[in-house]
């Protein structure tokens, strides 16, 4: 039996009541895990209440999308955000995560290509480019979003249930048809800044099998050994392996907090994901904002 797995994130109740962004710019290059295109990413501090903007520098008009559950279009392997105009940008669930977990509000993201850089696979990059720069307290208290109602959305076999809580806290579980992965859960409390050595690292995976289908059509272009654990049929084919036990679901939790950030402020409450991605997560962000009475803001 599936143990289930619990995460606990940090109180927000109680800590960083104030409203955080960067302390200066800073710049990071790679390249796009679907698109295969070199891409150079600058963060910018932004003013209290700004939120979470992407601005496409390539493009001279109608170039901002606001980081927000409303404006996601597509949710196949990764999350793309878009603006009215249709000017887009893939694959933020990375960094959006990392912005989560150290508590970012508010930032500017000038980006010269459709999809934010993949790195290592992880977050743990952008955690690292933050780190250089520090943060920066704003004076404005920090806007949470407190969920007051049982949240369910269902598809198959996959579930994701946001409720009631009096932190954010997720348990997630996973099970894959790979005696390599298979069911996996763990338990963890993530406090005093441990997002960055117990999540932040996770990377994304894939199984060998499945390469050349994605690559037919027109996905994980810019894929490689260096930004993905490849799952083969009798092993690991990164030569360094796996750096914890369970990767592969620390990083789907990776990615939910990454999703669950574009509610547009952290959220109060209970998050459980049962074999669910990037689709489920924005259509629980769509049921949670359809009725006012399911939530506040405190």
């Amino acid at each position: 039996m599936l143990k289930s797995a619990l995460f606990k994130m940090i109180d927000i109740s109680n800590t960083f009541n104030f409203q955080q962004t960067i302390a200066h710019s800073v710049s990071i290059n790679g390249i796009g895990l679907h698109s295969g295109v070199d891409v150079s990413m600058k963060l910018y501090p932004a003013e209290a209440d700004y939120g979470i903007k992407f601005v496409r520098k390539d493009l001279t008009e109608n170039n901002i999308i606001e980081a927000l559950w409303s404006n996601v279009t597509d949710t196949k392997l990764s999350t793309t955000i878009s603006n009215q105009s249709g000017t887009s940008v893939s694959t933020i669930e990375h960094l959006m995560s990392a912005l989560s977990g150290l508590h970012i509000d508010n930032i500017k993201i000038e980006i010269d290509g459709p999809e934010v850089p993949i790195m290592d696979g992880s977050s743990i990059k952008f955690v690292d480019l933050i780190d250089q720069t520090s943060i920066k307290s704003l004076n404005k208290r920090r806007k949470i979003l407190k969920v007051k109602k049982n949240i369910k959305v269902e598809n198959n076999d996959s579930s994701v249930e946001l409720k009631p809580n009096n932190q954010f806290s997720i348990d997630f579980a996973i099970d894959f048809p790979s005696k390599l992965i298979s069911k996996q859960s763990c338990q963890l409390q993530l406090v005093n800044g441990n997002y960055k050595t117990d999540i932040a690292s996770a990377r994304t995976f894939g199984f060998e099998k499945d390469v050349d289908m994605l690559r037919s059509n027109g996905l994980a272009l810019g894929g490689s050994l260096d930004n993905a654990v490849v799952v083969g049929e009798s092993k690991i084919l990164n030569s360094d392996g796996l750096r914890f036990k369970d990767e592969f679901v620390r990083h789907k939790i990776l990615d939910s907090i990454g999703d669950l950030y574009l509610a547009g402020a952290p959220i109060q409450g209970y998050f459980f994901g049962n074999k669910s991605g990037h689709l489920l997560n924005n259509l629980l962000l769509r049921s949670l904002f359809a009725e006012e009475n399911n939530y506040e803001y405190i």
